[in-house]
């Protein structure tokens, strides 16, 4: 669960060292109240919960900075030894990561949490207090937002199809 955590929060934070530390922190308030967790249904969509809001106050408290951490990504691509294709495929997650930081934050949350993290759509309601109806609202307006802005870039670019907005997506 700590595995899932510390990406949520890296995703939210954009520095490893504060995610890092938003999970201790929040695995540390887990433990002490270790007694009573067993009256929440799903004790992780709680966590992913506490991290949130953890998460939400630490941006609040300090002007958001954008951090690129390709790190992950780019240990999917050691085996493609194609210069070409790597670079086109680090500047669409630098797209994509400029197009996450333009969302509503709602938005972006939710996009995270179900595309990203896998929840259900039940987990995100616990986590966001929201209903489903709304959270699939959100998830439709996100991803519309990100493909409607990919195309846009790839229409100044060399493609002109809205379907290259899909293999980023």
């Amino acid at each position: 669960m700590s595995g899932k955590l510390l990406h949520f929060a890296n995703m939210m934070l954009r520095e490893t060292s504060e995610a890092e530390d938003a999970v201790q922190e929040v695995c540390l308030k887990l433990w002490k109240i270790r007694d009573s967790l067993d009256q929440y249904n799903n004790v992780e969509a709680f966590a992913m919960k506490v991290i949130k809001n953890w998460c939400l106050d630490r941006l609040k408290a300090r002007k958001p900075v954008y951090v690129g951490n390709y790190d992950a990504f780019q240990s999917h691509q050691r085996d493609d030894h194609d210069p070409h294709k790597l670079m086109e495929t680090v500047d669409r997650m630098r797209l994509l990561y400029l197009i996450l930081d333009k969302l509503p934050e709602q938005q972006r949350l939710i996009l995270q949490l179900r595309d990203i993290e896998g929840l259900e759509f039940e987990e995100i309601e616990e986590v966001m207090d929201m209903n489903t109806n709304a959270i699939r609202v959100n998830l439709f307006r996100a991803r519309n937002k990100i493909r409607e802005e990919i195309t846009k870039y790839e229409r100044n670019g060399i493609q002109s199809d809205k379907a290259a907005a899909d293999p980023v997506l």
